[in-house]
């Protein structure tokens, strides 16, 4: 069994509900800008990410974390994306949804999205193609979230990666790639 498929047959941690509650409350606006600002740093360090979207360049995706209480809309706009967060869906041409651990383990690599589709743990509506142009692509650039953060200006990079760690520990969310193992 490899890695991933041990990580698969695990199950996916659940954010907690409380924390989700308190994050509920907050201004949407703000998080918007700055996922935004994140999301194009990833597009000029991993512009092939982009580009392997193909005629989907310009395609919709809804990020729908089930146990968040927002949805995280992807414009990626040919390599300039956008994102706005809402607390309601906003049409789109594809909607993946899952819990958050669930939909950042695909973009890691730590969870198969076959798996996680079959099992019922994610869900795709609308147009599949996209989703899976949106899929490939991100796997195609084995991205690491955290490891993207640290390659921020340090004043902004150093206190993010104590949050990581700190959102990793009380959530069992991983926001970082798996590390190999070493054979």
């Amino acid at each position: 069994m490899t890695e991933v498929e041990m990580h698969a047959a695990q199950a996916i941690p659940i954010f907690p509900s409380t924390l989700a509650r308190s994050i509920g409350v907050l201004p949407l606006g703000p998080l918007s800008l700055s996922l935004t600002a994140y999301a194009r740093w990833i597009a000029r360090s991993n512009p092939a990410i982009f580009r392997r979207l193909g005629e989907y360049g310009n395609a919709t995706f809804a990020l729908d974390p089930t146990d968040l209480p927002f949805v995280i809309n992807l414009a990626p706009r040919d390599g300039n994306p956008e994102i706005k967060v809402t607390r309601n869906p906003v049409a789109v041409d594809a909607r993946i949804a899952g819990p958050l651990a669930a939909l950042l383990g695909l973009v890691h690599g730590a969870y198969d999205g076959d798996a996680l589709f079959f099992s019922r743990d994610l869900l795709v509506e609308g147009d599949t193609s996209a989703a899976l142009a949106l899929r490939n692509a991100v796997d195609d650039a084995e991205l690491d979230l955290a490891e993207e953060i640290s390659h921020l200006p340090k004043v902004l990079a150093t206190p993010l990666m104590g949050l990581i760690a700190r959102v990793e520990r009380h959530t069992g969310v991983s926001l970082s790639r798996p590390e190999a193992p070493a054979w």
